[in-house]
C-alpha cells in the first residue's frame, strides 16, 4: 500500500470513530435524561413533568458534549 492510501484509510477510520462517538454521546445523554425522569416521576407521582424537564436537560447535555468533542477534536 502506498502512503497516500494508508493516510486516506486512516482518515476514514478516524472520521468513523468520531461519528460513532457523537452518536453514542447523544443517545447516552438523552437516555439518561429519559430514564431518570421516568424513574423520578414514578417515585414522586409528578408524571410527566420530570420526564419532560430531564429529557430537555439530557438534550442540552448532549449538545454541550458534542460541542466539547468538536472543540477537542478541532484542536488536534
Amino acid at each position: 500500500m502506498t502512503k497516500k492510501k494508508k493516510k486516506s484509510r486512516s482518515n476514514i477510520v478516524r472520521a468513523l470513530s468520531f461519528s460513532s462517538q457523537i452518536a453514542f454521546t447523544i443517545a447516552a445523554c438523552i437516555f439518561i435524561g429519559v430514564f431518570s425522569g421516568k424513574l423520578l416521576d414514578s417515585l414522586l407521582g409528578t408524571s410527566p413533568w420530570l420526564l419532560l424537564i430531564l429529557s430537555l436537560l439530557g438534550m442540552a447535555a448532549a449538545f454541550r458534549a458534542i460541542f466539547a468533542l468538536g472543540k477537542r477534536n478541532g484542536d488536534k
